[in-house]
């Protein structure tokens, strides 16, 4: 058919909920796997909408059972890394399917990928030679790392996983969380999701509390946001890369949740959903280094978004 002008412009959403206007910009804009992710959580997916999930991440999956393709946007390549392997594994405990022949497979990766000291590096050498965020520095011998580790025992721990490879990794969580003295906003929230489903539940709320206090201390979180200016970002975080309460809290039932007034986290929750751009997405807060990534990264953020609102009992649809 014949160009008869100017390409037109997408419609614009319309202005009803933010659920129908999120589902517009998923529909405009998502990889499959957040497509699939938005019926799951929002579209009644159920049993069906789950095995959907599991195909569209099922691309993302090498010989060596871990996972790469870009799966977390900021790492380009087709090669496995523990990054992509966490969120894999967040993928998966979010449509119940995190146990099994599955996590089995994905056990034995951790297990050859690991350190000395049984934990996980972020980034594995063999991301050297692929886009790669410039904030992401690649080593040839990479140290564990809390970031890369907690998140991965954390959820295992959820779904009572068992695993050779849980006892030291566990062992270095721990270690790692009782000797943090200074941090970031990232490593914090890694704490978090190894603390929540940490099996010596009095161990974790003790370090749990001292972790909130230091967020405190060290201003990590955002407490009235319309004074943002107040609060400093984190030394090699992008211009406005701030956190919020909800970020560590993601759930109610989240330990972090203690480390919030209900105003603070009320007015955080407030600022979340105002925080919903016209398109009907929700902004990404760190550093834009490549057109495509910030264009994948937008659904993921918006999906978080939505199920933290909910979460919290704030209206959606």
């Amino acid at each position: 058919m014949a160009e008869t002008g100017a390409s037109p412009l997408p419609p614009t959403p319309p202005a009803h909920t933010p659920l129908s206007r999120a589902e517009h910009f998923v529909w405009l804009t998502a990889r499959v796997l957040e497509q699939r992710r938005f019926e799951y959580h929002f579209l009644d997916g159920g049993d069906s909408g789950a095995d959907a999930v599991e195909t569209a991440l099922a691309a993302y999956r090498n010989e060596d059972e871990g996972y790469g393709h870009a799966l977390e946007p900021d790492l380009r390549g087709p090669v496995s890394q523990p990054l992509h392997t966490a969120y894999a594994l967040r993928l998966l405990d979010s449509i119940g399917r995190c146990g099994g022949q599955r996590v089995e497979r994905v056990c034995r990766y951790l297990t050859a990928v690991s350190s000395s000291d049984g934990a996980l590096p972020a980034i594995l050498p063999s991301q050297r030679g692929y886009p790669t965020a410039p904030f992401v520095p690649i080593v040839d011998d990479p140290p564990s790392e809390l970031l890369a580790t907690a998140p991965v025992v954390g959820l295992l721990h959820r779904n009572e996983v068992w695993h050779a490879w849980l006892f030291r990794a566990t062992d270095f969580c721990w270690q790692a969380v009782d000797s943090l003295e200074k941090s970031h906003p990232y490593e914090i929230e890694a704490a978090v999701t190894f603390l929540d489903s940490a099996p010596d539940r009095p161990r974790a709320e003790a370090a749990a509390d001292r972790l909130g206090r230091l967020v405190r201390e060290q201003r990590l979180a955002v407490l009235e946001p319309r004074r943002l200016a107040a609060y400093p970002v984190a030394s090699g975080y992008a211009p406005g890369e701030y956190h919020f309460p909800y970020d560590y809290a993601r759930t109610p039932g989240s330990l972090a949740r203690a480390w919030f007034t209900d105003e603070e986290m009320s007015r955080a929750l407030d600022h979340l959903a105002s925080e919903q751009q016209e398109d009907g997405g929700w902004p990404v807060r760190w550093r834009r280094w490549a057109p495509g990534t910030a264009l994948e990264c937008r659904p993921m953020v918006t999906i978080e978004a939505l199920r933290t609102l909910r979460a919290y009992g704030r209206p959606i649809a």
